[in-house]
């Protein structure tokens, strides 16, 4: 086991979230164990994070893109996908990530020796829905830390202002590109053939302003 280093409470590796106060170095495993509360916890660089639940909205748009996902990688046998509670375990440290939705693809199985234990890699594709306080750096810190990992595709999904931001592993400095409602996601390689147009993830607040 990697023991992490302790992290002072008055700096954060994750500007996305709040240190949580009482807690030393801890591991991924913790995931597992904490009581379900309104907080949504991660651990990253051994520290205990947490953000506030989502709401009604970012709730909905997580469940509505993961499900497109699920659906379609179910049919075509591509991989698996994982809602608001998969954890996933970065390699080389304690760090572990609970995105709003995210796909892994049918190669990583072999990975994966016991159900019970968050996944053992990060995942092919992760989906973060924004809440309102979080801030665009915070954000564009957490895709980094993704894509460090592994993570081929970041999806940063912005309920507000109605748009998607594009991560990929070769452009670091910022969103490879912004979507708007009148674009399309693209699975790329990272799921083949997936598509799904920002306008139906947005469809409940939109639909006046396509009509326009």
């Amino acid at each position: 086991m990697v023991t992490p280093a302790y992290v002072s409470p008055f700096r954060s590796p994750a500007p996305w979230a709040k240190v949580v106060p009482g807690y030393g170095p801890v591991t991924v495993d913790i995931l597992l164990e904490l009581p379900n509360d309104e907080y949504v916890y991660e651990v990253v660089e051994g520290v205990l994070v947490r953000m506030a639940g989502s709401g009604d909205r970012a709730a909905r748009l997580g469940i509505r893109i993961g499900g497109r996902l699920d659906a379609y990688a179910s049919e075509h046998r591509l991989g698996a996908v994982t809602g608001a509670d998969g954890v996933y375990r970065f390699p080389g440290g304690e760090t572990g990530l609970i995105p709003d939705a995210a796909y892994y693809s049918i190669e990583h199985l072999a990975q994966i020796s016991d159900e019970n234990k968050p996944l053992p890699f990060a995942p092919d594709l992760a989906v973060e829905v924004v809440s309102p306080e979080q801030s665009a750096d915070a954000m564009a810190a957490k895709a980094r830390r993704y894509l460090r990992a592994g993570t081929r595709l970041v999806w940063v999904i912005w309920p507000q202002s109605k748009h998607v931001d594009v991560w990929r592993a070769a452009v670091l400095t910022g969103a490879e590109r912004v979507l708007g409602v009148r674009d399309t996601l693209d699975g790329e390689d990272v799921v083949p053939g997936f598509s799904y147009a920002v306008a139906e993830l947005f469809r409940d607040q939109l639909r006046p302003e396509l009509e326009g």
